[in-house]
């Protein structure tokens, strides 16, 4: 064992058995499949015996198996899935067979404690099913309703309204059955709060192993901006690319585009357009080895995303040592301290997105010091050790208190 697991207060306890449920999972890349992969890493690491529900990606991955994933072994139950039409590699499991599946898996396993990452389909089997047998249940929401309308092609957009009411009223069937609800942040819960009737939900970091990243503090040969994640509608990159074509010239400004997506062949002829395809790169889905050598070259790191629960990728850069440029929308300012390591922009204001990505670009060395280094010490505290510990305790039926409100008390008394 690590001297990081050795520190865990749970050391000595009995070992769990542990299913995750996911709608979401490697090998596709987002959020929360990197979330799930390193919460169950985490949690094998420390000895427990870890399972995964997920949905099959081919018909030679259906049953159950042994998987690796950052470094260390998982069951994995991978469940029959369908592509969504006209998305590249978005994948469903079948509603219907969803009970079935999830008591015949839960009568297998006889799991201690079931961690369900979304209500719409497996989430919605797993507290069914597990509520009959007893089973401690714990929900974590990485979900917006409104995001599944950009992929919900057949809905009309006059009834897009209801679609998303009736997405919530769905979350929150399914994380009433829960016994502990959990969001990445303060600002995720409340948002979970004020769309259901859930309540009393606890912001716990996705987390991060900052030791995993080296925090290159020296200056950059270039004035490279860098993003990392998902290529998709509520990201907002054609922002962010057009932002690049009115920053002045003279900057010699670079973009480069990590992460692959559904939006990948628009953002090169948009930038193709605006005369910009000798100055911005898009990469494609990339190895970890690649996407941190992006953020090593990297000068500011910039988010433009509107819907950001949390932002792991943001965590990835601020770990990098980078100073980062965000909207001001759902939960970026959680990490984006204005004026202390980065800036905010107004979300889709590419006027506002170019001057502060020139104000970071133009900053004396030791201005750029003090924002590389505050971004270090605020994700320092996003280490991926606290956030199993809080999650373990819950899988033990442990009172867990909410960090981020614990913070808000402490500063109203200071």
């Amino acid at each position: 064992m690590t001297s990081a697991v050795k520190r865990s207060p749970h050391e000595g306890k009995p070992r769990l058995r542990i299913l995750i449920g996911a709608d979401t999972f490697w090998p596709q890349i987002n959020g929360a499949a990197t979330f799930i992969a390193r919460l169950a890493a985490g949690l094998a690491e420390r000895g427990h015996d870890v399972h995964i529900v997920a949905p099959s990606y081919s018909n030679k991955t259906l049953g159950t198996m042994v998987e690796e994933h950052e470094g260390q072994k998982m069951t994995l139950h991978r469940l029959y899935s369908w592509r969504w039409p006209g998305h590249p590699w978005l994948r469903f499991m079948m509603p219907w067979r969803v009970k079935q599946n999830s008591a015949r898996i839960l009568d297998q396993v006889k799991p201690d404690v079931i961690h369900f990452q979304s209500h719409i389909i497996v989430g919605r089997g797993m507290t069914l099913e597990g509520g009959k047998r007893g089973i401690r249940l714990v929900g974590t929401n990485h979900f917006m309703p409104e995001n599944l309308l950009d992929h919900a092609y057949i809905i009309p957009k006059f009834m897009r309204r209801k679609a998303i009411r009736m997405g919530w009223e769905a979350a929150g069937r399914s994380f009433a059955r829960a016994e502990s609800v959990t969001t990445p942040t303060r600002r995720a819960a409340e948002y979970l709060e004020a769309n259901t009737k859930v309540r009393n939900v606890v912001a716990v970091s996705c987390g991060i192993n900052a030791d995993g990243y080296n925090g290159n503090l020296d200056p950059k040969p270039e004035n490279l901006i860098v993003f990392l994640g998902r290529l998709s509608e509520e990201k907002q990159i054609d922002r962010l690319i057009k932002a690049l074509s009115i920053m002045d010239p003279a900057l010699n400004a670079k973009l480069e585009i990590v992460g692959g997506g559904e939006l990948e062949g628009k953002l090169r002829a948009l930038a193709q357009s605006l005369g910009l395809e000798d100055r911005v790169t898009l990469t494609g889905f990339v190895e970890q080895d690649q996407l941190r050598d992006a953020l090593q070259r990297g000068s500011v790191f910039a988010m433009p995303s509107i819907a950001e629960l949390q932002s792991i990728s943001t965590m990835e850069a601020m770990a990098s040592g980078l100073p980062v440029v965000a909207a001001d929308a759902m939960a970026l300012p959680h990490l984006v301290h204005d004026g202390e390591n980065g800036f905010l922009f107004e979300p889709g204001n590419v006027e506002d997105l170019a001057a502060k990505l020139t104000t970071v670009l133009t900053m004396a060395p030791e201005e750029i010091l003090k924002f590389k280094k505050e971004s270090l010490a605020i994700v320092a505290s996003h280490d991926i050790q606290r956030t199993l510990d809080t999650f373990e305790s819950m899988y033990r039926g442990e009172q867990v208190t909410d960090p981020a409100a614990l913070g808000k008390k402490n500063e109203s008394a200071s």
